[in-house]
Order: C-alpha cells, then sequence, then structure tokens
C-alpha cells in the first residue's frame, strides 16, 4: 500500500497503513514493561526530513503496534518520549489505537520534531481501556479543603496536614478526610478523585454539633467543656479533663448539649 505521511508543528502522526522499511526494527517496547503484554511496539530507524536549524530536526520512523493482549483494544492512546544519549528528553510523539483486535497490528509512520538526536524513546500511556486503566500513571489535582467552621485539623488518609482551610494535592483514587476542632464532634469525609476531576475544585465539611457545654462569660470569653456542677456561687467546669471552678457571677450564658445515658449507649 502507498507510503502515506504528515507533517505537524510538534507531534508528527499518521495511522495509514504504509510500506515499512526492510531493515529489522532498531528498538522494540513490549508495553506494559511487567506483567501481562498487551502491546508490542517496533521502531524503525530513524529519517530526517527536515532541518531547522539550532540543532531542531524533524525526523520519522516507521513504526508497528501489534495487539499481543488477546482482547479488542477499541482505543488507547499512548506519548512517545525521545531522548538523547544523555537521557534528557528531546521530543515527544503520539500515537493513537482504535479498534485493534486480538492479534492484529497496525503500520504507520511516526514523526517528530526533536532538538538534537535521539538515541531511545519511552512509550507512557494517556488513555486506555478501563481494564488497564490501572497502569495510567497517577496524577494528582489541587483542591482546596474547606469546613464550617474554620480552623479545624484536618488529616488524608491519616496524615496531618494543618489546619483549614487548606490547599492539598491529591492522586487519583480514593480518599479518606478526616476532620476534628476543639468543641465540635469529629467528623470524616470520604472523597475519590477521577482522571477527569481537575485542579481548581473545593471541599467544604460542616463539622458536627458542639460536644461539650458552652460557657458564656461576662468579658467576652467563651469556655468549652463539660458543666458538672454548678451552685448559687460557683459553677465546676471540666476543661480538657482539668476541673475550673466560675464564679456564678462572672458567667452571663450557658449552653448544655444533650449526654446520652448509659442507658441509651
Amino acid at each position: 500500500m502507498q507510503c502515506l505521511r504528515s507533517f505537524l508543528s510538534l507531534t508528527l502522526l499518521t495511522l495509514a497503513p504504509i510500506c515499512l522499511a526492510k531493515e529489522p526494527p532498531i528498538q522494540t517496547i513490549t508495553w506494559p514493561p511487567s506483567g501481562t503484554p498487551v502491546v508490542r511496539f517496533d521502531f524503525g530507524k530513524f529519517r530526517e526530513i527536515n532541518s531547522q536549524g539550532a540543532g531542531r530536526r524533524e525526523l520519522t520512523t516507521d513504526t508497528r503496534a501489534e495487539n499481543v493482549w488477546g482482547k479488542l483494544i477499541a482505543r488507547a492512546e499512548f506519548s512517545v518520549y525521545f531522548f538523547d544519549k544523555n537521557k534528557i528528553r528531546i521530543g515527544e510523539g503520539w500515537i493513537q489505537l482504535s479498534n485493534l483486535g486480538a492479534g492484529q497490528s497496525v503500520k504507520f509512520e511516526l514523526n517528530v520534531t526533536c532538538i538534537g538526536n535521539p538515541t531511545s524513546l519511552e512509550v507512557i500511556p494517556k488513555f486506555l481501556p478501563p481494564e488497564l486503566a490501572s497502569y495510567l500513571p497517577a496524577t494528582t489535582v489541587n483542591i482546596t479543603v474547606n469546613s464550617v467552621p474554620q480552623g479545624a485539623e484536618l488529616k488524608i488518609d491519616g496524615k496531618p496536614l494543618g489546619m483549614t482551610p487548606k490547599l492539598v494535592r491529591l492522586s487519583r483514587g480514593k480518599h479518606l478526610l478526616e476532620f476534628a476542632k476543639e468543641g465540635y464532634s469529629p467528623g470524616t469525609f470520604p472523597l475519590e478523585i477521577s482522571s477527569d476531576d481537575v485542579s481548581g475544585g473545593s471541599v467544604s465539611f460542616e463539622l458536627g454539633s458542639a460536644a461539650h457545654d458552652t460557657l458564656e462569660l461576662r468579658d467576652g470569653s467563651v469556655l468549652s467543656g463539660d458543666l458538672e456542677s454548678m451552685s448559687a456561687t460557683d459553677a465546676i467546669v471540666r476543661v480538657g479533663g482539668t476541673l475550673q471552678k466560675i464564679d456564678r457571677n462572672q458567667i452571663k450564658r450557658i449552653l448544655l448539649i444533650e449526654r446520652q445515658t448509659a442507658a441509651q449507649q
């Protein structure tokens, strides 16, 4: 079949069948590198098709992709990174496979603009069928985590991350957010980051009702604790495990929370 060639500014690729060069491939990559093989790529010799100065070169290589998975690959996309002899990345190509049946192969020209001379390459998946999604590189997104009220201690997957509001970076997958604030019932929030999520989102968690009684004093200060007893002259409050005696005349308002009795527990 007649060879076809297309030219793009950075990543140049056509998946139309072409005539491969007769010489053997200079590099064969089986992806994934471990586990059950899915696709085998054969890359031929690089040929220069244009030079733009300052070491910038347009190259092409005859390429063959074979489905060795045993199942239909409805759609898969890969980045191909090109490296020089010092392992510095100098170019990037793009491969898209569509409706490639088990045992079938497709031949195409992979064209790329490189800065220098490529000596090796690497194939990285960018989109895969759901059965192969675990092979996708981990991606992270920035997300703002807040609480109502603010100032809660935040843990994600058991790791302390400071006080809310907090800008955090999360990888794809499931996470558990934990919130704790003195005077409020702690809470947890499950969060899942999908491959479609992007940075800039936010999560706000409303803490539960106050976990302790609240005493508002006449000087404007507020105590959060457990009211143990009260008389005509003073009140006994347990704050942080310590009993404090408060002059009854210093108390402006008391807010009591409902507590479970032993029978309710």
